[in-house]
């Protein structure tokens, strides 16, 4: 009887399984034909652009790394992506906590106001922060488009911190201010390490943002020598249209997924945690 359920659930959920079977296979072959492409020469490539490289030499990565300068624009998109992730994810951690505790109705409306700025899509930004950034001095600049990638993710990861600091009870609160904590050591020492799974979302989720940025890093960004790696990607694509080296924009194409698919495989579990912990609750 057990082996005859088994068989009925199975077959119950078969169109289920084969609808996801063929959704993995959409989503990953074009995955492994971009890593496979990136190894190709020009010549295998027009030959057969479906069948696998006679050998894998990396080629095609160096002519990347030193004639197109990706090495560059990919140290400009680690540097602009840290130090926008740490910023934003710092002043919202704290920002959320002050909201989440307090009752007040400046914090509501306050905390209102991050909700409405969800619903500005990022095309209408553009004219205002160009104008400010031209303001201040700092258009055609990294720190400009650090301060820019920051302030735009702010409102959505409070928006999910938020959730997440209500579900904390307040008595590790109370009890570590019994014992003298400060209001400072109860946010980094108390409510951080409670956060972590939460914290480790909103990082993820605000790398992959600020990493695969390009609308606002075209628009703000002139000189060459600043360019992140999605602008340096394009500007690589210019450069095909001439010299045909399509190796070397895959392996552009790959350099570009892979800090992002490695970070998600390895915090994966992490990430759902910090949704289902805290990022959907109110």
């Amino acid at each position: 009887m057990q082996n005859k359920f088994s068989f009925r659930k199975f077959m119950g959920n078969l169109r289920v399984r084969i609808l996801l079977l063929l959704y993995s296979l959409a989503v990953l072959y074009p995955l492994f034909w971009t890593v496979t492409t990136s190894f190709k020469t020009t010549e295998e490539f027009y030959e057969n652009p479906w069948s696998l490289p006679s050998s894998i030499s990396f080629t095609n990565y160096m002519n990347a790394f030193e004639k197109a300068s990706i090495g560059h624009y990919f140290m400009n998109s680690v540097f602009v992506t840290v130090i926008s992730v740490t910023l934003c994810v710092f002043v919202s951690f704290m920002a959320a906590y002050a909201i989440a505790r307090s009752k007040s109705r400046a914090m509501r409306w306050l905390r209102n106001a991050y909700m409405s700025a969800l619903f500005i899509p990022s095309a209408f930004m553009i004219v205002p922060l160009f104008l400010l950034l031209g303001k201040i001095h700092l258009l055609d600049s990294l720190w400009g488009l650090i301060i820019v990638y920051a302030s735009v993710n702010i409102p959505y990861t409070i928006f999910l911190l938020i959730g997440f600091m209500s579900s904390i009870p307040k008595e590790y609160e109370e009890a570590a201010s019994i014992d003298g904590c400060s209001n400072t050591k109860i946010l980094f020492q108390i409510i951080g390490p409670m956060a972590k799974s939460s914290l480790i979302t909103v990082i993820i989720f605000n790398f992959m943002a600020a990493w695969n940025e390009y609308i606002m890093a075209l628009s703000f960004i002139t000189t060459e020598t600043k360019r992140t790696l999605q602008l340096g990607l394009v500007y690589l694509m210019e450069i095909q249209r001439f010299s045909t080296d399509w190796g070397a924009l895959f392996a552009g194409l790959v350099i570009v997924m892979v800090p992002t698919i490695v970070a998600y495989s390895l915090l994966q579990r992490q990430m759902t945690a910090g949704i289902s912990m805290g990022g959907l609750k109110g």
